[in-house]
């Protein structure tokens, strides 16, 4: 039986086969989830409806399950940090989240490396994160 909160079948099985290096996508919402993801990327849909599941509660249980090495995240055009990044920031509190414009945003989520695109129901606008897998230290 696990020993963490994560249990979704098909994420623990996309994140068994990822390895240090990969990446993990948690989109919004909003996120063009075929057209702005990896080749090799496994989609898996939580958007159950409008605010449900959402980014941050899908982090806080992914965080249990694996080692994040780093994050990136999409940053908007004009106007002030999203209020969704302080809760990124809560809950990865010794990583930078470094942001890059949408476009170049998208061109890293298209990457070979992309190993699993999480589609949420989060309704924030930009409360999209790429985290890179890091290693499990035994």
């Amino acid at each position: 039986m696990l020993r963490y909160p994560l249990t979704h079948p098909e994420i623990l099985d996309a994140l068994g086969s990822a390895g240090h290096g990969s990446r993990v996508l948690l989109a919004d919402a909003n996120y063009p989830f075929r057209t702005a993801a990896g080749p090799h990327a496994r989609l898996v849909y939580l958007n159950v409806r409008p605010g449900l599941v959402g980014v941050v509660d899908m982090l806080a249980v992914l965080s249990t399950a694996v080692v994040v090495e780093e994050a990136l995240v999409m940053l908007p055009e004009t106007g002030p940090e999203p209020e969704v990044f302080a809760a990124f920031r809560q809950l990865l509190p010794d990583l930078e989240l470094p942001g890059v414009p949408r476009q170049a945003f998208y061109a890293a989520a298209r990457s070979e490396d992309v190993a699993l695109v999480i589609a949420t129901g989060e309704q924030r606008l930009y409360a999209n994160i790429l985290l890179t897998l890091g290693v499990a230290a035994g």
